[in-house]
């Protein structure tokens, strides 16, 4: 038995290096990506003003009512401390789907949130002439 496990293991690790069994590529999530819909880790069946968990990252839940962005938008929401408070549900702003932090977010209003690759949660801010998504939990 163990002559077939070692065998086997031999193989693959010759097929590996040879380029004939590649490890699946990595993903960190949709590249273009402009709305809630293709956005990852939204989290369903979040009720407003309730408390929530996380500040950081993957903030961004629906009610209970929610369908699909596509068909029925329901509403979104974040998980938000205001004034150092416990963490709650708020109404989101709209939500421009996934982002690059620090990149340029002209094309979007001031204050529009997006998620970054990682599920950190940003904030598209203007300041010293320049208009680019920042981390929105500070």
């Amino acid at each position: 038995m163990r002559f077939i496990v070692a065998a086997a293991a031999a193989c693959l690790g010759l097929l590996q290096g040879l380029g004939l069994l590649a490890a699946p590529p990595a993903s960190a999530g949709p590249v273009n990506c402009d709305y809630p819909d293709c956005t990852p880790g939204i989290m369903p069946h979040q009720v407003l003003g309730a408390p929530c968990d996380n500040t950081t990252y993957y903030v961004f839940g629906t009610a209970d009512y929610y369908v699909s962005f596509a068909t029925q938008p329901g509403r979104l929401m974040f998980c938000g401390s205001p004034r150092r408070y416990e963490p709650r549900w708020f109404r989101s702003p709209p939500m421009a789907g996934v982002k690059v932090e620090g990149s340029s977010c002209v094309d979007y209003p001031e204050y529009y949130v997006a998620q970054a690759p990682d599920g950190l949660f940003l904030v598209c801010n203007a300041h010293d002439g320049t208009q680019v998504w920042e981390r929105g939990d500070t």
